[in-house]
């Protein structure tokens, strides 16, 4: 009777635990079955199966095929293919799927192929929390959904080769997050802050998102992150190099002495002078701690008491010019050196080399937060915040891709530090993210994430991750080379997107995510199609392969193959080189050889049909 039925597939052999080992039936001959008019694979790793158990139906999960999944007691000839291994993952009650099973099955139990209604009951979520990001590869009619609230608070992790589809995945990840459903916005107050290395966002994200690049394009905003909102330590290690000793406590010493004065000269809300550490986020002039320190260090005097001091030239600290002393000179009439300095000229000239290089403007001449000599600058941290967090968009881009790579690892680390600090210390308030929750998406992780990458960002980012769910900053890190990101960091988010893996050590550092009796899901990622994932954790209540829903072609990122043969066909065009020196010299792609400088002047429609101008 039960080999009529199209979904039975065979009988449990045995039971180990939540595994089961399934005899298949004679009748299952062929690898395909079609019930109700949709194709069913049988015995497919990855396909669910249902164990009938009365008022409850069990459910599994395939989990090997054939000869392997033949139990090690039975002793079989004619029948070494017709096995399988099921892992149990949960159950129907009264229409209802619960994670968990609260009996286990018998020896000679029936087990049949779970068809479209039963996946429906698992995967089918109804009510508010969820996100639709695309279709299951088993059943195309029924929707992937995952938990956005253990997607953003349990932090998450998309993962794929070059060309899996990654930048598509997050593109459309993000667009079912803030895009409207029947005119309404689904979530107003969603608040998303997108790392982008490469720039690949800007373009197709514009509708939803503010964008601050460090070459900013038509509808930008120029990138500045104040120094001064940097721990000191950080800072004076990109600024001198690393300081030990004396050394380091002169410059940290007048850092707190120029934060005080400038509290003391400005009033800053909120500061108690007493709490005023070297690392609190005050304004100060790097100019004029240059100028300070270099001039107590090179400082000569003379007279009885060695108390004179030759200073000839003021010099100026705006422009960087040093003053300038009589030079010492040896015997008992001097000039003398200052016999106080501490010996940091040479982490002064690094300094102000530094301060020089046009490359780091958006860091060290921060615009508007750029303090003048006495510590004020134009805006507070507040406008940073309200551009970066509190934006009419739901969705912030902080394009890096014209960073230099010498400081990409540090400036990652310095957004993170200050936007989780600002989140940390408001979490009482509504702007905190208790009360309006942050996703960091960092795309390209492997670059300043890894165990040999700088401390900073690594630091700051398994900070969210161990302690960001109380605060609610949540991480996604996005990687083409999960065995490069710090082990630490991966190992605390709760959800995995794989995508198309083909390296071997990646595909086992996302394996390790899975009980054993599933790791072998993972097994598929070479052979992914492009666009296709494996989504596993706490957003989705079981593992699920699900093709990702593709948006319109002018909202897909800037990350596809150039086309060879397309551009090879075209006619040779000419070239000028020069251009290319001067982009790499900028190291901005869209610098020019030649500023032209044309002055455009609006057109008088009435003049124009008249055929005159006034202008001479």
């Amino acid at each position: 009777m039960l080999s009529r039925d199209p979904t039975y597939l065979g009988k449990i052999a045995s039971v180990s635990g939540a595994a089961l080992t399934v005899h298949l039936a004679q009748s299952v001959a062929s690898g395909l079955s079609i019930i109700n008019g949709q194709t069913y694979r049988i015995g497919q790793v990855g396909s669910f199966v249902r164990v009938p158990q009365g008022y409850q139906d069990l459910l599994g999960i395939v989990a090997q095929v054939g000869a392997s999944a033949i139990p090690e007691n039975i002793d079989t000839v004619d029948d070494t293919g017709r096995w399988m291994t099921i892992e149990l993952v949960g159950e129907i009650v009264g229409g209802v799927f619960e994670r968990g099973i609260s009996q286990y099955p018998n020896i000679g139990d029936f087990v049949h192929l779970a068809v479209e209604e039963h996946l429906r009951r698992v995967y089918d979520v109804s009510g508010e929390g969820h996100v639709t990001i695309g279709t299951l590869s088993s059943a195309e009619s029924i929707s992937a959904k995952i938990a956005l609230n253990e997607l953003v608070t349990r932090h998450s992790a998309v993962l794929g080769s070059t060309g899996s589809g990654k930048s598509t995945t997050i593109s459309s990840l993000l667009r079912a997050i803030t895009t409207t459903v029947d005119g309404d916005e689904q979530y107003p107050s969603a608040r998303i802050l997108l790392l982008d290395v490469h720039g690949e966002y800007s373009e197709p994200l514009a509708d939803i998102a503010q964008v601050f690049g460090v070459e900013p394009q038509r509808g930008e905003e120029r990138l500045f992150i104040p120094y001064w909102a940097l721990d000191t330590s950080d800072l004076l290690e990109f600024l001198t190099g690393r300081l030990e000793g004396n050394r380091e406590t002169a410059f940290t010493d007048k850092i707190f002495a120029l934060k005080l004065e400038s509290h003391e000269e400005h009033k800053f809300p909120g500061v108690d002078p007493a709490s005023i550490t070297a690392d609190t986020p005050l304004p100060f002039s790097l100019k004029r701690l240059w100028y300070d320190l270099i001039k107590f260090e090179i400082s000569t005097y003379e007279g009885a008491n060695r108390d004179q001091p030759t200073l000839q030239d003021d010099g100026d600290p705006e422009n960087l010019v040093p003053p300038k002393y009589k030079p010492h000179a040896m015997g008992a009439t001097g000039p003398f050196l200052n016999n106080q300095a501490v010996g940091i000229q040479r982490p002064l000239n690094l300094l102000r080399s530094r301060l020089l290089d046009r490359r780091y403007d958006f860091l060290l001449h921060p615009g508007p937060w750029e303090p003048d000599l006495a510590g004020k600058p134009q805006e507070d941290l507040d406008g940073l915040l309200q551009g970066w967090l509190g934006g009419a968009k739901p969705i912030t881009i902080l394009d890096l891709s014209g960073v230099p790579s010498a400081v990409l690892e540090r400036l990652v680390g310095s957004i993170l530090k200050i936007v989780y600090e600002a989140l940390f210390w408001s979490r009482e308030k509504t702007e905190g993210g208790i009360h309006r929750p942050l996703l960091v998406v960092m795309e390209e992780a492997h670059r300043y994430l890894s165990d040999k990458s700088e401390q900073l960002a690594s630091d700051v980012v398994q900070r969210v991750a161990k302690e960001g769910r109380k605060y609610g900053v949540g991480a996604m890190v996005v990687s083409q080379r999960p065995s490069e990101v710090n082990e630490t960091v991966l190992s605390q988010c709760g959800t995995f997107i794989a995508l198309r893996l083909s390296n071997p050590s990646d595909r086992s550092r996302v394996q390790g995510t899975l009980p054993d009796g599933l790791a072998g899901l993972l097994d598929v990622l070479p052979i992914l199609r492009t666009g296709e994932a494996i989504i596993t954790g706490e957003a989705a209540k079981l593992p699920m392969r699900c093709r990702v829903a593709l948006p319109e072609e002018q909202y897909r990122p800037r990350s596809g193959d150039p086309k060879v043969s397309e551009m090879w066909r075209l006619e040779r065009r000419e070239e000028g080189y020069n251009r290319v020196v001067a982009s790499w010299r900028a190291q901005r792609s869209l610098a020019v050889t030649q500023d032209l400088n044309i002055q455009r002047i609006p057109v008088d429609d009435d003049l124009v049909e008249k055929g005159g101008n006034d202008r001479e």
